[in-house]
């Protein structure tokens, strides 16, 4: 990738390593964003309010996650890519399959998308460990947010004794 310049002390080469794992990782969260907020309108039954507002505080701290990352991208000297084509030609999954569902249903299967995204970015952290230990403290942040998240929805799918429903992802 040619780059201008680069953070000091990083070099191209690591720098280019480290701007790969972070666009894979702005793909995922701009992604989740989205899926978020389709969920947010779609969701029905009971404790919608509850689910509703969950999701949209859910967006706005996925959305900030998403501008962390793009600015240490373009700190890096490189160039974050956010667009829709992008996004859709690089992620690595199915789209969000469910239209209007009740809570329940679209709770399960957030709790499998964000499953992924966590087990992903815990990937992320692990290889920064090498390259560098400033991105990687950016992305452990959002790891303990994504995580929260995960468990709020975790909390919702729960019965009265704290089991997950079977199939609920681990």
């Amino acid at each position: 990738m040619a780059r201008g310049f680069t953070l000091s002390g990083i070099g191209d080469e690591r720098a280019d390593d480290i701007e790969r794992l972070l666009q894979d990782r702005l793909v995922a969260l701009i992604d989740l964003q989205l899926t978020l907020k389709h969920i947010h309108w779609n969701v029905v039954g009971p404790q919608f309010i509850a689910v509703h507002e969950m999701l949209d505080d859910g967006v706005d701290e996925v959305r900030e996650m998403s501008d962390e990352v793009a600015e240490r991208i373009a700190a890096l000297g490189g160039v974050p890519v956010g667009t829709p084509g992008h996004v859709a030609a690089n992620r690595a999954w199915e789209d969000y399959p469910i239209g209007r569902a009740g809570t329940q249903v679209h709770l399960a299967k957030l709790d499998r998308v964000l499953a992924g995204v966590n087990t992903s970015h815990r990937d992320a952290v692990g290889r920064l460990d090498e390259l560098d230990l400033v991105t990687q403290d950016l992305l452990i942040g959002q790891l303990s947010k994504l995580e929260q998240l995960q468990w709020f929805v975790r909390a919702h799918l729960s019965d009265a004794d704290g089991n997950l429903p079977e199939g609920a992802s681990d």
